[in-house]
């Protein structure tokens, strides 16, 4: 097993199939589920998935990856409610067309666009990823210590709240991961004279709490009412697809790019590919935020093409794309492989097992999604009071399951506790967790640099002027720190615009 023939494992092996269908099947229902994230999803799955090989635990995390950026478009079109945040975007014009009797064809053309984009983002995969790990082979400790910095201001500068309110989120995150044992000198550190905490915190009970258990006590504060909605007309005729094919190819475009920028994810891509949409766009079918086709072809094809994207600086720099991605790093980890350059170089049958794993997920995407729209109605309206519950006992089994310890129960009730009042003053969870498992990168990373200029906190100071590689990133952050305002600005105000025109 080595190379590129590993591609075809995903396929030949049976029971990574019925992996991935499963996965795919679950993401989709997990996604159109209002307050049911696929980040949640994937990181219970991490605790489930200890114990197991990585090749079916791989293979299950991607199908449900796959399937829960899709599915949010479902409620987002027959409730207005995105069931995840990518797809926001897309109940703009979404809900127009299921109140015009269009429900079944605006599931059907989400789904044909969201299957084309995922492809076209899975191209992009395979042709740069090399490309960039290539690259990233030449790079030094304090190089993967500026990545590592420059994944967690990306997220704060992208984040939809406050930026300080991001970046202190990420700095809590940061100082959680440094709990425990000093890996270099044996000694403990911020355990505050508790033998315990020697061992850390485990990020995986970071994860659950922060995404299940607080999502479930944040749901219980927002009452929603099902909306009944007749499904018919489901596929999308030939001529529409191919009429929208170049702006499919352009938004996917845009999606691939806005998912490959560490911390970014489908939300952001696709409404950069909707305001792309509406300025490029001369004779919509109808006008934006009134049930235009090409809205849906837009947000959809971005989205999913955002998944392929957020896979190249996780698998070549070991850099998460996305909160899914970071928690897929998590789940590397806890089997022993590490994501970046040198695994591109020395395991890259893992690389290419992922890549067949994302198609395989995109062909039953489209399996399922095209199979299952009429019974979506019925799914999208279930009670809190079944769906809540389950949320709450599964967070429970898998904080337990990690280590058989009690004490990691009561580590995610403290954090679901603390995630939950997080989302109610707006701040946001993602950079936490990223901060956590970007943590050890960031430690390790720079007392490298530093025992490398003799342990001079000034010759590594200067060794930032010195490199080519090094230098640039060092003057992209500073760019970013000049313009995350701005960037942040910008983003807010189209998705006000989007918003106030949908």
């Amino acid at each position: 097993m080595a190379g590129m023939s590993a591609l075809l494992i995903p396929f030949t092996d049976i029971s990574m199939v019925l992996y991935i269908a499963a996965g795919v099947f679950t993401g989709i229902y997990i996604g159109a589920i209002p307050g049911l994230s696929v980040t949640m999803a994937v990181s219970l799955l991490i605790s489930f998935t200890f114990s197991w090989n990585i090749l079916p635990a791989l293979a299950i995390m991607v199908g449900i990856y796959t399937g829960g950026v899709y599915g949010g478009s479902r409620s987002a079109i027959l409730l207005n409610i995105p069931g995840a945040p990518a797809a926001v975007a897309t109940g703009l014009d979404g809900y127009p067309l299921a109140k015009l009797g269009e429900a079944g064809r605006a599931m059907g053309l989400s789904t044909t666009q969201s299957v084309i984009g995922q492809f076209f983002g899975v191209g992009i995969l395979i042709a740069a990823s090399p490309l960039v790990s290539r690259l990233a082979i030449n790079f030094a400790p304090r190089d993967y210590f500026l990545l590592s910095i420059m994944g967690l201001f990306l997220v704060g500068s992208l984040s939809r709240g406050s930026l300080i309110k991001a970046l202190i989120t990420a700095f809590i995150g940061v100082t959680v991961g440094l709990v425990g044992m000093d890996p270099f000198t044996g000694q403990g550190r911020l355990i505050f004279g508790n033998a315990r905490l020697l061992g850390g915190i485990n990020f995986v009970v970071v994860m659950i709490g922060l995404f299940g258990l607080s999502e479930a006590f944040f749901q219980l504060k927002i009452r929603s009412k099902p909306v009944k909605q007749k499904i018919d007309k489901i596929i999308p005729s030939m001529k529409l697809i191919l009429s929208n094919l170049a702006l499919t190819l352009r938004c996917s475009a845009i999606g691939t790019i806005i998912g490959a920028l560490p911390g970014t994810g489908g939300d952001i891509a696709a409404l950069m590919a909707y305001d792309h949409a509406k300025r490029t766009v001369k004779k919509p079918s109808r006008p934006f935020g009134e049930g235009a086709f090409e809205g849906i072809v837009a947000a959809e094809s971005a989205n999913n093409a955002a998944i392929g994207g957020a896979f190249i600086p996780m698998m070549t720099l070991g850099i998460p794309g996305d909160s899914v991605t970071a928690i897929l790093i998590g789940a590397l980890i806890i089997h022993g492989i590490r994501p970046g350059p040198m695994l591109m170089k020395e395991q890259p049958e893992y690389f290419w097992i992922i890549v067949g794993c994302l198609i395989l997920s995109n062909i039953f995407l489209f399996i399922f999604g095209m199979s299952g729209i009429r019974i979506f109605s019925k799914v999208v309206e279930i009670p809190k009071s079944i769906i809540i519950p389950i949320i709450i006992v599964l967070s429970i089994l898998g904080s337990y399951t990690i280590n058989n310890n009690t004490v990691d129960i009561y580590w995610m009730i403290a954090f679901g506790i603390l995630g939950y009042f997080m989302k109610i003053y707006d701040y946001p969870v993602s950079t936490m967790v990223l901060g956590v498992i970007l943590s050890p990168i960031i430690d390790s990373n720079f007392r490298r640099a530093v025992q490398m200029t003799q342990g001079s906190f000034g010759g590594f100071v200067q060794s930032l002027f010195t490199n080519p590689i090094t230098l640039i990133l060092l003057l992209f952050i500073v760019f970013m720190l000049v313009s995350q305002t701005q960037a942040k600005c910008v983003i807010i105000n189209k998705l006000n615009a989007v918003r106030k025109q949908g």
